[in-house]
């Protein structure tokens, strides 16, 4: 099964402005921080009814919930927050962000990145493109290139930026080297609003 690396569809949710109240209407205690992102994220998901079989039919693969991921939750990113970690990838079968700031507030987006020592601008699955890239197994790979490099933003090279816009769903493969976009706002209200999307074969 080849999915797409990276899809765009914009006006995803018939009605965004009640998804945006509803995703700002979640509690982002700081306590409930448990990863290397910056920012904060919601204790709880938001609920976007028929998400799951939504995005299963457009890249044409069943799909649900990852496990142990916070998939369906959503983050907040003010101008100034720093996070622990840099260009990474996900850990679930496909990956997706919806962009929930309004659009007079957008700024940056999504950024992919090429691994300069390597040239590889993602995760290779099958054995022999492992090997080509110099590596015994994936584990190895993962651990030279994105875990050792991650917080070092000269290792690496942006290849592309795919802009924030208002209910704007972007789907690619986890396997992408990306991070977050820039960071801005001072509120909620017109900071980085996003909703994390981390799904497993369903």
């Amino acid at each position: 099964m080849i999915l797409p690396s990276l899809l765009i569809i914009d006006d995803f949710i018939a009605d965004p402005l009640a998804a945006r109240t509803a995703a700002l209407a979640l509690n982002y205690d700081p306590d409930n921080k448990h990863g290397n992102y910056p920012g904060h994220i919601s204790t709880k998901p938001l609920d976007i009814q028929g998400l799951n079989e939504r995005v299963s039919t457009i890249i044409n693969a069943p799909v649900k919930a990852a496990p142990d991921t916070s998939h369906g939750h959503c983050r907040v990113t003010l101008k100034g927050d720093k996070g622990r970690s840099g260009v990474h990838i996900d850990p679930a079968f496909y990956s997706g962000i919806l962009y929930l700031s309004l659009s007079e507030h957008c700024k940056g987006g999504t950024e992919f990145f090429r691994h300069k020592r390597t040239g590889l601008e993602r995760v290779p699955t099958d054995p022999a493109a492992i090997a080509k890239a110099g590596y015994s197994d994936i584990n190895a790979l993962i651990e030279d290139v994105v875990n050792k490099d991650t917080t070092h933003p000269a290792k690496w090279m942006k290849v592309m930026t795919v802009p924030m816009r208002f209910n704007r769903l972007i789907l690619f493969s986890p396997w992408m080297f990306h991070n977050s976009g820039m960071a801005f706002g001072t509120t909620p209200e017109d900071g980085r609003l996003v909703n994390l999307m981390f799904f497993a074969k369903g």
